[in-house]
């Protein structure tokens, strides 16, 4: 099982930009798919987007598509998250997941970061 650690969440006004990171230990991510999900209050986990092993090919959610780049470095076990142009609707709780298989669903993670909360101001 690999462990995973978000971080560089905070708040921010609408139309700034964050980047998140999400290391991860206990075994290398170099071979695996890895993304990002979001939960607002009261809402469900709703997939972000993800890259494949070699950071080539990427995939996003219609609502961040252009707005949002995923990258990752497998040297250093970590994939990031650049968001620029945030809105307020992007306040949510950002989660880093490792995945099973090419579904973006909840249930095709096999490890879940702790998450790090990202707050959009208007």
């Amino acid at each position: 099982q690999v462990q995973l650690v978000e971080s560089g969440g905070g708040l921010v006004q609408a139309g700034g930009s964050l980047r998140l990171s999400c290391v991860a230990s206990g075994r290398t991510i170099s071979t695996s798919l890895m993304g990002w999900f979001r939960q607002a209050p009261g809402q469900e986990r709703e997939f972000v987007g993800r890259v494949n092993s070699n950071g080539i090919i990427t995939s996003y959610a219609d609502s961040v598509k252009g707005r949002f780049t995923i990258s990752r470095d497998n040297a250093k076990n970590t994939v990031f998250l650049q968001m620029n142009s945030l809105k307020p609707e992007d306040t949510a709780v950002y989660y880093c997941a490792r995945f099973r298989n090419f579904g973006t669903a909840s249930t095709s993670v096999a490890d879940w970061g702790q998450g790090t909360q990202v707050t959009v101001s208007s």
